[in-house]
């Protein structure tokens, strides 16, 4: 891997491929459909023959990764409901019953996953808080990937994962081919000067506490990809390692007021159609440079789930910074709003 640091993959003769998630422990020797089995295999490598299908796919993050490696076919079971998905294709493939719903990841549908012969149940780490679910699966012969893309540390670390998935898949090619492609789109921007401009992205809760990004995660180094300096870098790790903070709301005020650009995260409390829909919860924002110069945004609540497409919320960031309000078309994720 050129970047993501939480897993490797080492490649052997005949295409076996040994994947490894160091920090859960797990390991998954890929084996080729018609390839012969491998004897003497430690105790704690799962073995997954190709082709691998009727996926249970839990971890929402990942359903991207899989339409853009052309390989929605080989999910059948889902952790979450149609009107749960952003992302068109998984909502009409849940629609027309191609991919069905077998219970979020605390309770699935242990006979109708059976029934389907599932032959790998792709979990986020929310599993790990009812680890009896876990081994029940594997207990059924389910082999159960944790995928820890959220633990790395910045976008094209977490967008490199789509190789991991073109392993299990067989679609090594084009999971390359899109990961290069993402990587080309950001290029000409890490080789530009910072543009000056400041940038706080955040939600309001409705017990008055600001929910912000810590320094070290991936959405304060897309900022500075795009150009821009994130306003509360130097927010460290706080004992957990969730990548927000709840901020007191004069904290935040203290922080914010003087940024250049303010992005509202949709992805917590919805959506806002207006500036006065926050300051109604935070009359002090109306003092705000940001808010006073008509630089305020909204994240679209896709954009979470298009975890393959983080280079167009840089490219996104990066033309709010150097060109102040530019055109809504030209725009895939963020949203003026005033």
């Amino acid at each position: 891997m050129d970047y993501a640091q939480q897993f490797t993959a080492d490649c052997y003769e005949g295409g076996y491929t040994m994947v490894s998630i160091p920090d859960s422990g797990q390991k998954f020797l890929v084996v080729p459909q018609d390839a012969a089995e491998v004897d003497s295999l430690p105790a704690d490598v799962t073995v997954l023959r190709q082709p691998v299908e009727n996926i249970y796919l839990v971890s929402t993050s990942v359903m991207d990764l899989i339409l853009h490696l052309d390989a929605l076919d080989s999910v059948t079971l889902s952790g979450t409901k149609a009107e749960g998905w952003y992302l068109p294709e998984a909502k009409q493939a849940m629609e027309e019953g191609r991919i069905a719903y077998a219970g979020k990841y605390s309770a699935p549908d242990y006979e109708q996953i059976l029934a389907a012969n599932c032959s790998l149940a792709i979990q986020n780490t929310m599993i790990l808080h009812t680890p009896e679910v876990k081994e029940q699966l594997e207990h059924f012969g389910i082999p159960v990937l944790v995928e820890r893309s959220s633990y790395e540390s910045g976008p094209l670390e977490r967008m490199e994962w789509i190789k991991l998935y073109g392993i299990l898949l067989g679609k090594e090619d084009t999971a390359e081919q899109v990961f290069a492609a993402q990587e080309a789109a950001i290029a000409p921007l890490l080789e530009q000067e910072p543009t000056g401009k400041s940038c706080a992205f955040f939600s309001l809760s409705s017990n008055n506490l600001a929910t912000v990004r810590k320094g070290s995660d991936y959405v304060a180094k897309m900022i500075e990809m795009a150009g821009g300096a994130y306003v509360f870098s130097d927010l460290t790790d706080n004992g957990n390692s969730l990548a927000t903070m709840n901020l007191p709301l004069e904290d935040f005020y203290a922080g914010a007021k003087d940024a250049d650009v303010l992005i509202y995260n949709s992805a917590i409390e919805g959506t806002i159609a207006s500036v006065s829909q926050l300051t109604e919860k935070f009359p002090l924002l109306s003092e705000f440079k940001a808010v006073q110069n008509g630089q305020v945004w909204c994240t679209s609540q896709s954009l979470f789930q298009q975890s393959m497409e983080l280079a167009d919320l840089i490219l996104d960031m990066n033309k709010v910074f150097t060109e102040g309000t530019p055109d809504a078309d030209t725009l895939k994720f963020l949203t003026h709003v005033a």
